[in-house]
């Protein structure tokens, strides 16, 4: 468990927006909001753990963009995200300021 962990927070990069565009256009994007962090939401994802995943989903602590956040990003194509690639998700947080 400890090697996927170090392998996803390798993986986590910054990103623009305009970079994001066509994995959301595959509807592959998923939203991590606080307290969450990247890499504990890819660990349950890449180790299957759909009971924890689900439970996150259900308090809506992460979800797929909905279409006034796809608004606001596709008017700001420069907002930085933090992301993670666990295939086929591409999981983001907002970069704060």
């Amino acid at each position: 468990m400890q090697d996927i962990k170090d392998k996803l927070t390798a993986d986590i990069a910054d990103i623009e927006w305009r970079d994001l565009i066509p994995h959301s256009q595959r509807d592959a994007v998923i939203v991590v909001t606080p307290p969450l962090k990247l890499v504990e939401v890819g660990v349950a994802i890449a180790t299957d753990n759909t009971q924890l995943v689900q439970h996150w989903i259900s308090e809506d602590l992460i979800h797929k963009p909905s279409a006034q956040q796809l608004s606001q990003w596709n008017a700001q194509p420069n907002i930085q995200f933090r992301t993670l690639i666990v295939h086929p998700f591409v999981l983001v947080a907002i970069v704060q300021k």
